[in-house]
């Protein structure tokens, strides 16, 4: 069988389980696409030696023999986990991180290192410090950050599937500009042990897939409480949430169309369009549209700013040069080498958010800045509860705009910023919420997202998979990966 980049783990599964292909043959095929392709594209910051990949022997497991790729800051263990960073250009973790444990417990094979923004921190994947993935629908344009590589990889057909990170939208918006599926679960859901943290109150482990099929089956296989992480829910798992997947809707399901959102200033005209007509496709599939405004959400931008940078600037003091990492080796004294060291460890962004971290959280400002962003961040959530009394799913855009130009936005950390407005409240109410493409607009991929209460995947999942049903944008691939 030739591995084609439309190839999706639901046909895999059936090939694998028939024994009409073999793991290695599966995980031989997509190393030759990536070989092809990735020079171009650069998703991959290492892909390991065929010799090196572990197979497992669960041939009724539910990834069994299915190949995927790790965003750099989720640990592997044996195998570098940089993120993107040249402060950990040389950190070899010592374990696997929860989710990547219950990945190979559930049959997967790890290709290799998925490129990202540096420690996540970035919105079109251009701050990493080793290489600049392209979006394979257009080279000259961003992938979306910060997991840049991971969903350039699945889009151009390098890997069925892939995870990374979602702090304010690191999954769901880069899936929506390379045109694959993008799930955030609910806060809690996936363990993040093992995820090297940016903001760990909202960092959450997603998953990226050609299908809504796909990413279910991927999640599904995460989920579970975990020993080792506090914020982990006390769940089950794994769990299995195709049975969900019926291609029609729940009878008498209810999408709350978030107005201030869905006709917010600035959004383009191709995709307000493509927008409404899949507003009109959940009606067609029997969904009742009721639209309502949650005027909270319009500071989210502004709260993920504070609580971001507040947490990013306390994670990241642990890279100092004294216990691991990069240590500039020049410095006098001890001061001097912490100086030096994370001047040149870390990029111009990540210092760019430490700064702006420790100022939102210096006496003097503590008050004024950070803790008013958490008082507004209940508020946000408390709305989004009441909202979901009367509605079941609400419906947001995920990017005003297809990808953009490379380069086109670096004198702009403003409107780079707010490249995350549609996705970060999801985050700062710890919702879960699926990024679906529903079109192109001048050849580039578009999506929406649906959002609900905690812990319901298995109606969002469901209610994506209705209306991929009626299209064929995942069928869709850029021409030049094709073959």
């Amino acid at each position: 069988m030739t591995i084609h980049a439309t190839t999706t783990i639901k046909e895999l599964r059936e090939l694998l389980r028939a024994k009409e292909i073999s793991p290695r043959e599966v995980a031989d095929g997509y190393l030759r696409r990536c070989k092809a392709y990735d020079g171009k594209l650069e998703a991959f910051l290492e892909l390991y030696e065929p010799s090196a990949l572990e197979f497992s022997h669960a041939d009724h497991a539910p990834l069994y023999g299915i190949p995927g790729a790790i965003k750099d800051n989720i640990c592997q263990k044996g195998h570098k986990a940089t993120c993107a960073s040249k402060i950990l250009e040389n950190f070899v973790a010592p374990y696997d991180a929860t989710s990547v444990a219950r990945l190979k417990a559930a049959g997967a094979t790890m290709l290799g290192r998925a490129n990202c923004d540096e420690f996540a921190m970035g919105s079109s994947g251009e701050t990493s410090a080793f290489q600049k993935t392209k979006n394979p629908w257009d080279l000259t344009r961003v992938p979306g950050g910060s997991c840049s590589g991971s969903a350039a990889a699945v889009a151009a057909g390098l890997v069925p599937w892939a995870i990374g990170s979602d702090t304010g939208g690191s999954v769901r918006q880069p899936a929506a500009l390379c045109g694959v599926v993008g799930s955030k679960p609910t806060y809690g859901l996936i363990s993040r042990y093992g995820l090297i943290a940016l903001a760990s109150s909202l960092d959450t482990i997603g998953v990226m897939t050609r299908t809504v099929y796909d990413n279910a089956v991927v999640v599904g296989a995460m989920v579970g409480a975990d020993g080792k992480d506090s914020t982990a829910l006390p769940l089950q798992g794994p769990y299995d949430y195709t049975p969900y997947l019926t291609g029609k809707v729940k009878p008498g399901l209810k999408i709350g169309v978030v107005t201030n959102a869905v006709h917010a200033k600035g959004i383009d005209a191709g995709v307000k369009k493509l927008l409404e007509q899949a507003i009109a496709d959940y009606k067609h599939l029997g969904a009742q549209i009721v639209e309502l405004a949650l005027p909270t959400m319009d500071y989210g931008a502004a709260v993920y700013f504070m609580i971001n940078r507040a947490e990013a600037a306390s994670n990241l003091a642990r890279f100092d040069g004294v216990r691991y990492g990069y240590r500039d080796k020049d410095a006098e004294t001890l001061s001097d080498m912490y100086e030096k060291t994370r001047g040149a460890g870390f990029g111009r962004e990540v210092i760019r958010r430490i700064l702006t971290g420790n100022y939102v959280l210096s006496v003097g400002h503590a008050e004024q800045y950070y803790a008013s962003a958490c008082t507004v961040q209940r508020m946000m959530r408390a709305e989004f509860v009441a909202a979901f009394k009367s509605v079941d799913l609400l419906f947001f855009p995920v990017s005003p705009a297809p990808a953009f130009k490379i380069g086109a936005l670096d004198n702009d950390p403003l409107q780079m910023a707010l490249e995350d407005y549609f996705t970060c409240p999801i985050n700062i109410v710890k919702m879960p919420a699926v990024s679906v493409p529903c079109g192109f607009v001048d050849g580039m991929p578009v999506a929406f997202q649906l959002v609900g209460p905690d812990c319901s995947e298995g109606l969002i999942f469901q209610t994506c998979h209705a209306y991929e049903q009626m299209h064929d944008w995942y069928k869709q691939v850029p021409e030049w990966v094709r073959a």
